[in-house]
This record gives C-alpha cells, sequence and structure tokens, in this order.
C-alpha cells in the first residue's frame, strides 16, 4: 500500500511532517508582510519627501521675491543713472521701451516653445 501524505495525495513525500497547506498559508502570510513593508517603506519616502519638500518650496518663493526685488532695484537705478542724459521723461520712455520689448521678446518665444511641444504631442508637422 502506499503511504500517504498529510494533503491525501498518495505516494507525495511529506519530509518533516509539513503539509502543503502549511506551505502556502506561509508563502501567503510572507507576502502580505513583504507588501506590508513595501507600504510602510513607500509611505516613509513620501513623508520624507513631502518635508524636503516644503523646504523647497519656500526657498524657491524667497528666491522669486528677491529676484523680483533686484529687478525693481535694477529699473530704478537705470531710471536715475538716465534722468541727466535725456530727462526725467526720456528716461522712463527708453526704460519703458526697454522693458516692453524684452516683454514681447519673453512672450513670442513662450508661445513659439508651446507650439512646437503641442505639435510634438499631438503628432503634427513630425519631420521623418
Amino acid at each position: 500500500m502506499h503511504e500517504q501524505s498529510e494533503d491525501g495525495i498518495p505516494g507525495a513525500p511529506n519530509p518533516g511532517g509539513v503539509s502543503l497547506t502549511d506551505g502556502i498559508r506561509a508563502l501567503l502570510e510572507d507576502g502580505q508582510t513583504l507588501v506590508e513593508a513595501e507600504l510602510g517603506y513607500q509611505q516613509a519616502r513620501v513623508a520624507y519627501a513631502w518635508s524636503r519638500g516644503k523646504g523647497v518650496v519656500a526657498l524657491l518663493g524667497l528666491a522669486v521675491f528677491f529676484a523680483f526685488f533686484t529687478l525693481v532695484a535694477l529699473v530704478v537705478g537705470l531710471l536715475l543713472a538716465l534722468a541727466p542724459l535725456v530727462g526725467a521723461w526720456g528716461s522712463l520712455g527708453v526704460v519703458g521701451v526697454g522693458l516692453g520689448l524684452l516683454a514681447v521678446l519673453c512672450f513670442v518665444t513662450a508661445v513659439s516653445r508651446f507650439r512646437k511641444a503641442r505639435a510634438a504631442i499631438l503628432g503634427k508637422g513630425a519631420t521623418p
């Protein structure tokens, strides 16, 4: 007569008395432990990134703040430097036209880049 394992499978070896269901149960528990550990790890990563990200956003805000006031100081300085040469209204006109041209240049460049990006995303105008 054949020897039966604890699973009731005739002729199946049963070393150490560990059944197939016990092995599957242990495997599922290990998988659950692995998933829980991975979730904990990912949550820790997100928490760390969030805490660091808040500091980065604050520093970027300060950088924009200081850059804005640096530009204001440069504009005022340019107005004061040009006033003796071309008068108060002349310096205001020169600086105003210069800033307007820079604004138009930035706008045209932004629109051009947007159109190129849109064309690339939509697949229009692709060159072989």
